[in-house]
């Protein structure tokens, strides 16, 4: 059964998972028949993540007719690697089409993929596409701003690297920021505010002077903030707005 071997393989890979993740599990394994193996679905951050590779095994399971992207050129910025695809799902030849549109630039997509921004955009918008034509509610690992990694820990060497002095601070510095580029996506909020805040916040000049406690810290704020009163929040930020302006 399948269900028993992504179930098998999941607790290989992640550890011990909750009811509610293998009961999730299971009706990914019933309903698209997605494999773990084939790194068609992710556990990340407790929670499940659908992968490009799982959103083409849908379409072709399902007979997907085709899909079509085309680059939205009056959103897209070549000279500062801002790319913006529109992408659309026909389920049948007689489909008129789900549409899903992907951005990614340098500050929504990992630094590991820095350079890759264009693949990047169309895969997001293919992803999003797919989701709707198939009525997939979980996220595409792809479509996140940050490095997926699973909740297993990493090699002791790298962790006790990670905690000691600069170098540590400078592994994980670049995950903390892609974790605070993906909450300004999520909600829309102004970049250059949200680093003004942050500095205040953390009781420094920039943001870069903050340790990585202090900035952990904030991003942690931040979240619960923008999800209980995202306009409280936004009311706040602009209060940074005149200080900004003196000060140019």
């Amino acid at each position: 059964m399948l269900f028993q071997q992504n179930a098998r393989l999941a607790r290989i890979t992640w550890g011990v998972l909750s009811k509610y993740a293998l009961q999730t599990l299971k009706e990914l394994s019933a309903r698209h028949s997605l494999e773990v193996a084939a790194g068609e679905i992710q556990f990340l951050n407790n929670g499940w993540y659908v992968t490009h590779a799982g959103l083409l095994h849908i379409a072709r399971h399902n007979r997907c007719a085709g899909i079509k992207t085309t680059i939205e050129k009056s959103l897209s910025d070549p000279t500062i690697s801002r790319w913006v695809f529109r992408a659309t799902v026909y389920k049948s030849l007689r489909s008129r089409g789900f549409v899903g549109f992907g951005d990614a630039s340098p500050s929504n997509v990992s630094s590991l993929v820095h350079g890759a921004e264009m693949r990047v955009a169309e895969t997001r918008a293919v992803n999003r596409a797919l989701r709707k034509a198939y009525g997939i509610g979980l996220c595409s690992v792809e479509e996140l701003g940050w490095a997926p990694r699973s909740n297993t820990p990493g090699p002791p060497d790298q962790r006790s690297t990670a905690a000691n002095g600069n170098n540590g601070h400078q592994n994980v510095q670049p995950r903390l920021r892609d974790r605070l580029c993906l909450l300004i996506r999520q909600y829309q909020l102004d970049a250059g505010l949200v680093k003004a805040y942050a500095a205040n916040y953390c009781g420094t000049s920039t943001l870069r002077e903050a340790s990585r406690e202090q900035v952990e810290a904030f991003i942690t704020d931040l979240a619960e903030r923008a999800a209980k009163d995202r306009d409280g929040l936004i009311c706040q930020l602009n209060s940074y707005t005149k200080p900004q302006e003196a000060s140019s």
